[in-house]
C-alpha cells in the first residue's frame, strides 16, 4: 500500500530531515495568502495544494514572480478558479505560498536500480536538464570525493563553477548531494526522490534551497513511513 504525502507535508518531512527548504506555508483563502506572503517576503510563488493533483504546472496550478499583494490576490483567485473549473470533484486543500528561490538551478534525484540498488543523480536544472540532459550518477552510499566527482562529470561543470560571473558555493553543493545520499541511507524504504529545482547561490548568500517539485517516493506500509511523498 502506498501513501501519498503532498505539499506542505512533503516539505515538512524534508525540513525535519535537514534538507534546506524555502519557507512554505499553506493558505486557505486569499487574505491568508497575502498575510503569509507579506511575512515571508516578496517575491513569492503560489501553488495549488490537492492530494488529487501531482503535476501542478500542467494544470495551471503554479504562479511565480508575484511581487506584491495585488499579484498574490489575482494569482490565488486564478489558481482556485482554474482548479475548480477543470477538476470538478477533486479535493482542494488550499494554496501553498512559498518564497521564490534565486540562483543557479540544480537537480538531485535518487532511484533504486534492480541490479545495483540505490543510485543518486545530479545535474544542472531548469532549461539545462530539459535541453541538454546533462546529468551524472553514482551508487549510494557516497563519500565526499564522490560528491565532488559527480559534479565534475557534468559537461556543463564550467557553468556550475562560474554562472554569469558569480561563483556558486561548490562546497555547499557537495554537502547537499551528500545529504541526499544520507537520507536514502537513513530511510532505505525510499524508492525514488526528485529534488528539482534546487537553487545554488554565490558564497556570500545562504547557498542552497530546494523549493519546488520536491518528491520523495516510498513503498511499503504507511505505519512505518513507507508510501509516496510528493511536493
Amino acid at each position: 500500500m502506498e501513501r501519498l504525502l503532498l505539499g506542505v507535508e512533503a516539505f515538512d518531512f524534508l525540513d525535519k530531515e535537514g534538507i534546506p527548504i524555502l519557507k512554505t506555508v499553506l493558505a486557505k483563502d486569499e487574505n491568508e495568502a497575502v498575510m503569509i506572503a507579506s511575512q515571508i517576503g516578496f517575491p513569492v510563488a503560489l501553488k495549488v495544494s490537492s492530494p488529487d493533483i501531482v503535476h501542478k504546472t500542467e494544470t495551471g496550478g503554479i504562479k511565480v514572480f508575484l511581487k506584491d499583494e495585488d499579484d498574490v490576490r489575482t494569482a490565488f483567485t486564478d489558481i482556485v478558479h482554474t482548479f475548480t473549473s477543470n477538476h470538478p470533484g477533486k479535493r482542494l486543500e488550499g494554496v501553498i505560498v512559498q518564497k521564490l528561490g534565486k540562483g543557479l538551478e540544480l537537480i538531485v534525484g535518487t532511484m533504486t536500480d534492480q541490479q545495483f540498488g540505490p543510485v543518486i543523480m545530479f545535474g544542472l536544472g531548469g532549461i539545462f536538464v530539459e535541453a541538454l540532459k546533462d546529468v551524472s550518477f553514482r551508487l549510494i552510499p557516497l563519500e565526499a570525493r564522490d560528491a565532488k566527482e559527480i559534479m565534475e562529470d557534468l559537461q556543463g561543470y564550467k557553468i556550475l563553477k562560474n554562472p554569469r560571473g558569480e561563483k556558486v558555493d561548490l562546497a555547499a553543493v557537495e554537502n547537499f548531494i551528500l545529504q541526499g545520499s544520507h537520507l536514502v541511507e537513513k530511510h532505505p524504504e525510499i524508492r525514488e526522490m526528485d529534488l528539482n529545482p534546487i537553487f545554488a547561490s554565490p558564497k556570500r548568500r545562504r547557498s542552497l534551497r530546494c523549493p519546488d517539485q520536491n518528491r520523495v517516493e516510498f513503498v511499503g506500509k504507511c505505519s512505518t513511513m513507507r508510501g509516496r511523498l510528493l511536493g
